[in-house]
C-alpha cells in the first residue's frame, strides 16, 4: 500500500496515458513513481516541513515545454516543485535515472543538486530534509 503522507491526492491515471508521455519524452518512468502517479496522478500538500506540488502525468509535457527545459536544461524531466522557486526533476542523462532539484530560475545543468536515486527516496528526503 501507498504512504500518502496527508498529501491532497487526485485520481488515478491509466497506465496508457503514462506510457504516452514516457514515449513523448523519452523517458522510463521509475517503477515507484509509476507506482504512485498511477494511485495519484499528481498530488499536493505539506511533507515534513516542505511542500511539494507533483503534476499530473498530463500536465508533465506542457510544463516541461513552458519552462523550455530542452533548451536550458536538456536531459532533465521535471515533474514537480516545492510551490516556489525550485523544481524536482528526473535527470536521464545516465543510465540510472536519478531525482534531482534545479531552480526554475536560472535553470542550468550545473545548478542542479541531486537528492535521491527513487521516487521512495525522494519522498523520504522530503520529509527527513530541514
Amino acid at each position: 500500500m501507498i504512504n500518502t503522507y496527508g498529501l491532497e491526492l487526485n485520481p488515478p491515471v491509466e497506465e496508457k496515458k503514462v506510457r504516452n508521455v514516457e514515449a513523448e519524452l523519452c523517458i522510463k518512468f521509475p517503477n515507484d513513481y509509476i507506482e504512485f502517479i498511477s494511485y495519484s496522478n499528481g498530488a499536493e500538500g505539506s511533507i515534513g516541513e516542505n511542500y511539494l506540488i507533483l503534476w499530473s502525468i498530463e500536465e508533465i509535457v506542457e510544463l516541461n515545454e513552458a519552462y523550455g527545459v530542452n533548451e536550458f536544461a536538456k536531459g532533465l524531466v521535471l515533474f514537480g516543485s516545492d510551490g516556489g522557486d525550485t523544481a524536482f526533476a528526473f535527470d536521464t542523462r545516465t543510465n540510472e535515472i536519478q531525482i534531482v532539484t534545479v531552480p526554475f530560475i536560472g535553470m542550468d545543468l550545473n545548478e542542479i543538486a541531486p537528492c535521491a536515486n527513487t521516487f521512495n527516496d525522494f519522498i523520504q528526503y522530503l520529509l527527513n530534509n530541514h
